[in-house]
Order: structure tokens, then sequence, then C-alpha cells
């Protein structure tokens, strides 16, 4: 678990680096357009998933 805790760590700060660099920007905005493409897809498994239950 320290070790699991140790990796985070190092993770945080190197994403803290980029973030001060500037490329957090681009970083955020392919995060965003992930976002609501597994939004789209949680939905369409709750309909379906729903649809064939029925």
């Amino acid at each position: 678990m320290l070790r699991l805790a140790l990796s985070f760590f190092i993770i945080a700060i190197i994403a803290a680096l980029f973030g001060f660099g500037g490329i957090a920007s681009g970083a955020m905005a392919i995060a965003k357009v992930v976002f609501y493409i597994f939004i789209v897809l949680f939905l369409l498994t709750l309909i379906f998933g729903g649809i064939r239950r029925v």
C-alpha cells in the first residue's frame, strides 16, 4: 500500500510540473472529450440493459 501511495505521489508531482508548464490545458480538453464519451456510453448501457431485462 505504501508503494502504491508513493507511486501516486510521484505521478502527482509530474502532473504538477506539466500543469505549471501550460500543458494542462491540452490535457483538460482531451479529458473533457473522453468524459463526455464515457457518459454517453454509460447512458446507452443503462438504456439497452434495461430493455433486455424487460
